[in-house]
């Protein structure tokens, strides 16, 4: 694995936070989530930034985080769901470490998010339909850039991070 970022791209609720700490825990590394990361820096929460500079202002800075991280090294970096929806976010994870897609059914996603009020893109009539067509839009996405896919429906996070862990060190 040498100093490369691992990054986790997925669908919200798929775990990439939770599994993420995890497995920077695990892999003595450092450990940043990218909507986290925006939050702080603007001193508000994501539906907020959606608000006031809809989903392309927020993709703008979501963008210009990854490719600060892109820059370091020894990091477990839990992407936003549609990090991967521009070309040069999807070329600097490729490029910038190992990519491990976390894939969960719509089913899992719904369970672990429809109580969650801070979830922008969920904020429609029928939000279960939403998942269902973000999940179908950006699946081939995700897999397009995976070096690794893991299914986490059946699995704690604690046993998703030790599966990944027994991979990506044999690598």
């Amino acid at each position: 694995m040498g100093r490369r970022n691992i990054y986790l791209v997925g669908m919200m609720g798929a775990g990439k936070t939770t599994v993420g700490r995890a497995l920077a825990q695990k892999m003595q590394m450092r450990f940043a989530d990218t909507d986290k990361v925006l939050v702080e820096r603007t001193g508000v929460p994501i539906a907020t930034i959606f608000e006031i500079e809809g989903e392309d202002g927020f993709r703008r800075r979501e963008s210009a985080v990854l490719a600060e991280l892109a820059h370091e090294t020894q990091f477990v970096i839990a992407t936003g769901g549609g990090a991967v929806l521009a070309a040069g976010n999807r070329e600097s994870m490729r490029s910038g470490g190992t990519v491990v897609y976390l894939r969960a059914r719509v089913e899992h996603l719904w369970e672990r998010t429809r109580h969650d009020a801070n979830r922008p893109l969920l904020q429609t009539p029928d939000p279960r339909a939403t998942l269902a067509r973000l999940l179908e839009e950006r699946d081939p996405l995700y897999r397009e850039i995976a070096d690794y896919i893991i299914e986490t429906d059946a699995c704690s996070p604690r046993i998703v991070a030790q599966r990944l862990v027994e991979a990506l060190t044999a690598l």
